[in-house]
């Protein structure tokens, strides 16, 4: 069942990618439906990565520590603590409170990668869009 809300939640993040692509073929790049675009982009990323590591840490695969010891605490504390170092893993390099092992730092990796090539890629298209005018 885990492995099919994982499936569910790729899916998603997928899709919030191809709407985003969609957009910026678009004439009007710099938009405002764009910004909101790009902003529910991000959400999805942040909320699918931290569901992704709530389902490991719920199906007891430890890929997540904090202070040296496994996530623990209730189903919210849990929860918290997954998007909370989505969110980190995301948008910084992260703070080192909560630190990914096994499988948890190939997440990581993949979710920082695409943190760190959203902004290029927009900044990019933005000046070829601009180019071109």
């Amino acid at each position: 069942m885990e492995l099919l809300f994982c499936v569910f939640i790729v899916v998603c993040i997928f899709m919030s990618f191809k709407s985003v692509v969609v957009a910026c073929f678009q004439k009007n790049f710099l938009s405002f439906e764009t910004v909101i675009l790009i902003t529910y982009l991000y959400l999805s990323l942040l909320i699918g990565f931290g569901m992704i590591y709530l389902i490991f840490i719920q199906s007891n695969l430890h890929v997540l520590i904090e202070s040296g010891a496994p996530i623990s605490g209730d189903y919210f504390d849990k929860l918290v603590t997954s998007l909370y170092f989505s969110a980190v893993t995301l948008f910084s390099v992260g703070y080192g409170d909560v630190v990914p092992i096994g499988i948890g730092r190939f997440l990581a990796v993949f979710e920082a990668l695409i943190g760190y090539i959203l902004p290029a890629v927009f900044l990019a298209r933005t000046v070829i869009g601009i180019e071109k005018q």
